[in-house]
C-alpha cells in the first residue's frame, strides 16, 4: 500500500542516526512498532486493580491433575 506522507526531515534524520537505520522507511516502521507496543503496555497497566486476585489459588496444584 503506497502512502504519501510528509514528515519533518530533520526529525527523521535524527531518528535514523540514533537508531542506526539505513532508510527512512526503517525508521518509521520501528517507530510505529514501538508506538503500538507502548499502547498495548498502557492497556495492561490500566487493568491493574481491576482484576480479582485469589490468594488461595494454587496453580502448581492444578498441574498435577493430568
Amino acid at each position: 500500500m503506497a502512502n504519501n506522507l510528509s514528515f519533518d526531515n530533520d526529525l527523521i534524520e535524527k531518528a535514523r542516526k540514533i537508531g542506526k537505520h539505513s532508510t527512512q522507511k526503517a525508521v518509521v516502521t520501528e517507530a510505529l512498532e514501538e508506538y503500538i507496543q507502548r499502547r498495548k503496555q498502557m492497556e495492561i497497566i490500566d487493568l491493574f486493580g481491576t482484576i480479582d486476585f485469589d490468594s488461595e489459588y494454587d496453580y502448581k496444584n492444578l498441574r498435577g491433575r493430568e
